[in-house]
């Protein structure tokens, strides 16, 4: 049975989530970390709950979902994993910051891909990867059938949808999804 932590992280106030099991293997869903503050939350519940990370996965390669994708690789020695199509979005991220006021330095480096209808593996636990465009064009979902659980990123919101407005997005692709 996977265990969630929530952290709201960066001055998007973006959901980062640590997904972990009785394994001590643990992911990280989406990399908000921008501050200090945030890798240093990230940090101590990882050590305090002596968990091993074992990837890094973006719903999506909108800024506030990727701020802190090489700090943690570097921290966690993991491999960032993310759908292809959003690697356009992710190499214009540098000004993306800009236009809000956020410094990154370099786009961040995706190492391997998923598309629809991968499967990961979490200890015990298997996350199928849903292709679910319109927010962005990369945007995935991630399922967790056993426990009925959907990371959705920003494709969905409580009663909603997410944004079509954005670089990548489309409302009737994001319908379709």
């Amino acid at each position: 049975m996977i265990q969630v932590k929530r952290l709201i992280l960066n001055p998007f106030q973006e959901n980062t989530y640590i997904i972990y099991d009785s394994t001590g293997e643990a992911i990280i869903i989406d990399a908000g970390c921008y501050s200090q503050s945030d890798y240093d939350e990230v940090n101590w519940f990882i050590d305090s709950n002596d968990l091993k990370v074992k990837n890094l996965i973006l719903t999506h390669g909108h800024i506030d979902h990727i701020l802190g994708i090489d700090k943690l690789k570097e921290l966690y020695n993991v491999t960032c994993i993310a759908h292809a199509d959003d690697i356009p979005l992710i190499a214009t991220s540098p000004k993306h910051g800009l236009m809000f006021g956020l410094s990154l330095e370099k786009a961040p480096t995706i190492d391997a891909f998923i598309k629809d209808g991968d499967k990961i593996t979490l200890g015990e636990s298997t996350i199928e990867v849903i292709h679910t465009p319109g927010h962005s064009m990369g945007g995935v979902c991630f399922f967790f059938a056993e426990e009925k659980i959907l990371f959705t990123g920003d494709s969905l919101f409580n009663g909603s949808i997410g944004r079509t407005d954005l670089l990548g997005g489309s409302y009737e692709t994001l319908i379709q999804s």
